[in-house]
């Protein structure tokens, strides 16, 4: 490979910020997610480069509970990437966050690594609470989860879990929305990343989720309507959900209305890139944007 590819050591707190501290987090992602794809030669840039500013306000603006040096602590919040197709938004974040070492991103989907095309709890990564992929599963065990430490343990957990929209095409999302919404699980934030694209096209062509807000309030979420890349809004939108969570209220779900492969400007609301890696060209074109 001629384009030179690097990551560094950089590492990320968390921790209450100023919105505009995003700014070199989410460049730094974006930057992560395009370098290991190019690396691998295959996997999904589009999903993670839009769901990056949700994910950094996530984990590095002090909304979960979490210890990078102690992943099993007990008190921790948990984290389901249900979309698994998006993991190296996951594995970046991870690695950021002191997890494992940066430089382990250079073996995303190398036989042999941990950095699967889909987490997998097989190979041991810290950070990684379940296995997920097929669509429609991990938002039903991250509910599971919740109803666990809700109904059961009655600790003070919170449970995130992201889907894409167009995983919402899948029934197994609607009957983890019906038990969620009935136990009132109020420790449960679903986050839809809703970018309107899958592989084959935009959502509402292929089979249309649509009106979201009203179906997941129908099912009796508190629901919130953001926009994905506006750092103002992600925060409130967490900040509401502890509130609600604080409260006893009702389960979140924040729909973040965002661009596949925000970022790259020949990426961008292009479905096409849902699970195309760019080549040596496109991503030396995409990483002098991202700067």
């Amino acid at each position: 490979m001629s384009l030179e590819i690097d990551f560094s050591t950089k590492v990320f707190e968390n921790k209450k910020r100023e919105y505009n501290e995003y700014d070199e987090i989410a460049l730094t992602i974006r930057q992560d997610i395009i370098k290991s794809l190019v690396l691998a030669k295959s996997g999904h840039p589009g999903g993670p480069l839009g769901i990056t500013d949700v994910m950094s306000v996530l984990f590095y603006g002090g909304v979960m509970k979490y210890d990078s040096k102690n992943p099993e602590w007990l008190g921790r919040d948990r984290f389901v990437l249900s979309a698994g197709h998006m993991a190296p938004v996951q594995y970046s974040i991870l690695a950021r966050a002191g997890y494992f070492p940066t430089d382990e991103l250079k073996t995303l989907r190398k036989y042999g690594s941990r950095l699967q095309g889909h987490p997998g709890l097989d190979v041991h990564l810290p950070g990684i609470e379940t296995s997920s992929g097929s669509l429609g599963q991990g938002v039903s065990i991250a509910v599971g989860m919740a109803m666990s430490d809700f109904i059961i343990d009655k600790n003070d957990r919170k449970i995130f879990c992201v889907t894409g929209d167009g995983e919402l095409q899948e029934g197994a999302s609607w009957e983890a929305a019906m038990a969620a919404g009935s136990h009132k699980l109020s420790n449960f934030c679903w986050i839809v990343d809703n970018n309107d694209c899958q592989i084959d096209g935009r959502v509402k062509d292929i089979l249309s989720v649509y009106p979201l807000k009203a179906k997941f309030e129908s099912f009796n979420f508190d629901v919130i309507e953001i926009d994905g890349h506006d750092y103002k809004q992600i925060q409130a939108a967490f900040d509401r959900f502890e509130k609600n969570h604080r409260n006893n209220g009702l389960p979140t779900c924040i729909i973040a209305k965002t661009y596949m492969g925000e970022g790259v400007s020949f990426m961008k609301d292009e479905y096409k890139w849902h699970g195309n890696p760019p080549n040596e060209e496109q991503a030396e074109t995409a990483l002098s944007e991202l700067i």
